[in-house]
């Protein structure tokens, strides 16, 4: 395993995901005992990134690295969501504000939005833009002009739903909005700057703005830092249970 790692400068990646999971267990964050394949490394677990021997549990190595693999193996890191903040926080001072960045997401035009904002741009009253949403099935507009009679009906009556429609069908699946990865972080020796396009993202964070295909094609590590419920009720539930049981240890459950 540890040849396979340091080949293709995975050594760096164990230091960094290492270091954030040292600060989450400082500060006593709850924390899963591992999700998905980096629970088969060995390595993860001698550095308490999990906390399940893969060797006790013959989990499969092979789900994490392999040689047809050839990309940053993927660690995905579970918070809890009231406290996530806290560990995006450290990572965008620990890294430096200009190599530290959140992940742009685009919302794109579905079919009824399409309708919608179009028929508002038209000035089209309230009433005859719902009429023509609620004659859309759950489909793609090319898909209902097939198939929807009441549509091609409404269509047919008036041309202004007509043009509406033609005008629609070229802005559905285009971006409509931006808004923030859930859960993407990304990670870079040299300044983001000189490597993707940024803007301001939230919490004092920048942003870039390529999507996280786009990021992770162009090399930079990306990493996931999801915030979670049901870690934020277990933590919560933990602080109730030392109340009565000061010595109470998680780990110590079978």
């Amino acid at each position: 395993e540890m040849t396979s790692i340091h080949d293709m400068g995975f050594d760096v990646y164990f230091l960094i995901v290492w270091d954030v999971m040292r600060f989450v267990h400082k500060k006593k964050l709850a924390t899963d005992p591992g999700r998905g394949s980096a629970a088969g490394s060995l390595v993860a677990y001698v550095l308490e990134i999990t906390e399940v021997d893969p060797l006790k549990y013959q989990l499969l190595f092979e789900r994490f690295l392999n040689p047809e693999r050839a990309k940053m193996p993927d660690i995905d890191l579970d918070l809890p969501d009231n406290r996530r903040d806290e560990v995006l926080q450290y990572v965008h001072q620990k890294y430096g504000h200009a190599r530290v960045a959140q992940i742009i997401t685009f919302g794109t035009f579905g079919a009824k939005q399409a309708v919608r904002d179009v028929g508002r741009v038209f000035g089209m009253p309230v009433y005859a833009i719902d009429e023509l949403a609620r004659a859309l099935p759950k489909i793609t507009l090319q898909q209902a002009l097939n198939e929807s009679r009441a549509l091609n009906n409404l269509l047919s009556d008036s041309a202004q739903n007509a043009l509406l429609m033609k005008t629609a069908l070229r802005i559905e699946g285009l971006p409509r909005h931006y808004s923030t990865h859930a859960a993407g972080v990304v990670l870079s020796q040299a300044p983001l700057n000189q490597l993707v396009p940024l803007q301001n993202g939230s919490d004092g964070l920048l942003m870039t703005q390529f999507p996280k295909d786009t990021v992770e094609a162009l090399g930079l590590l990306k990493m996931d830092f999801l915030g979670l419920r049901n870690l934020s009720i277990m933590d919560s539930a933990l602080q109730l249970i030392e109340k009565s049981q000061p010595d109470f240890d998680l780990h110590q459950i079978n």
